[in-house]
């Protein structure tokens, strides 16, 4: 999903999307059938890059990251708790081969990270949790979770709602998370 984001940015809107393996400027995806495999974003899909873009070494993209030059990072995860702790990159699953890529550094590194993902995994239990089980990549990072059904706020306190589906009631939505959940605009100390 956040791979998508620069698909969905406004006209006249300027966002400048960074691609970890060094891009700045990056655009939507292109066209089917003009797609460039020269210029790949850091998941290797084909991107566009915009006027005045610009690319250059995966190490000064990191010095980016790490030095705190990022306003806000996007991520997907397989976990997030009610803290905002942050699990995307291995299920321990022997099969797979774990990478954690750049989401570390993003994750503590932008001055804000947000998850774009699915609120169920494919067994409809909730991606997000009172504790995450998956290894961590990183600790309290994350601000906001974006998914299909709800759009919730991390906090010390636990999860505070900010937006629904339309016809999602709140205890449904308690229900499917298995968390409590503070309901938009109350106010969390």
């Amino acid at each position: 999903m956040p791979t998508l984001v620069a698909n969905h940015i406004p006209a006249g809107r300027e966002v400048i999307l960074q691609s970890e393996n060094g891009i700045l400027g990056m655009g939507p995806a292109p066209v089917e059938g003009l797609e460039d495999y020269d210029l790949v974003n850091a998941g290797k899909q084909p991107i566009t890059l915009l006027p005045g873009g610009a690319f250059f070494h995966q190490a000064d993209s990191f010095a980016m990251m790490r030095g705190g030059h990022l306003d806000i990072a996007v991520l997907g995860a397989f976990q997030v708790s009610a803290t905002g702790d942050l699990a995307n990159w291995s299920t321990g699953d022997p099969q797979a081969i774990p990478s954690v890529g750049g989401a570390m550094d993003l994750a503590i590194g932008a001055k804000a990270a947000w998850v774009m993902m699915d609120l169920l995994n494919k067994n409809n239990v909730s991606k997000v949790v009172e504790r995450c089980t998956y290894p961590l990549t990183g600790v309290s990072c994350i601000k906001r979770i974006y998914t299909d059904l709800a759009t919730l706020e991390c906090s010390p306190q636990g999860l505070r709602l900010i937006d629904t589906v339309e016809g999602l009631s709140h205890m449904e939505l308690e229900r499917l998370v298995g968390l409590p959940i503070t309901e938009a605009g109350a106010m969390t100390r």
